[in-house]
């Protein structure tokens, strides 16, 4: 077997149907059910490793289109909504918690005139609590803006000392 994802599989255990030929190596026929084997231990690799981490990020969100067509009186209301649900997204945890900051940043202009783009900052967290449904949350702070503005600036990791 000179295949490293079928090497892969025997080495995690996995029992192969039976071992593949030289001609079934060479024309790349794998049997389905090694595909679907190895599918299976990549998405349970990567979710893993995904979600034990600790990290911090720094996004720009673009509110001005995921308010489009909102009406005024709900505007603000609707971008914390967008906030969560974009940190829920980008960190997969459904424990996503708000600066009281970031909440006066999105309010400060009132209710309707919602700042377009807003850059904030994303970190998962391991949760203290012991009655916690989960072990990990995400804190959503406000970020600073360089002095050239939020163009260009794409998602930055930023280490834990900072």
């Amino acid at each position: 077997m000179s295949s490293p994802l079928i090497e892969g599989l025997d080495d995690l255990g996995f029992l192969l149907s039976g071992p593949l030929s030289s001609s079934e190596e060479k024309d790349g026929a794998i049997s389905v059910k090694v595909k679907a084997a190895a599918a299976a231990i990549m998405v349970e690799k990567g979710s893993k490793v995904r979600k034990e981490e600790v990290v911090t990020r720094e996004y720009t969100i673009n509110l001005h289109k995921r308010l489009h067509g909102c009406t005024f009186k709900k505007k603000a209301p609707k971008a914390i909504k967008e906030i969560r649900k974009f940190a829920q997204k980008a960190m997969g945890t459904t424990d996503v918690r708000v600066d009281v900051k970031l909440n006066k940043q999105i309010w400060s202009r009132g209710i309707r005139s919602v700042p377009r783009r807003i850059r904030v900052r994303i970190a998962r967290k391991r949760n203290d609590d012991e009655d916690a449904k989960e072990e990990l949350y995400s804190l959503v702070t406000v970020a600073e803006i360089p002095d050239g503005g939020l163009k260009g600036l794409g998602t930055q990791v930023i280490d834990e000392e900072e």
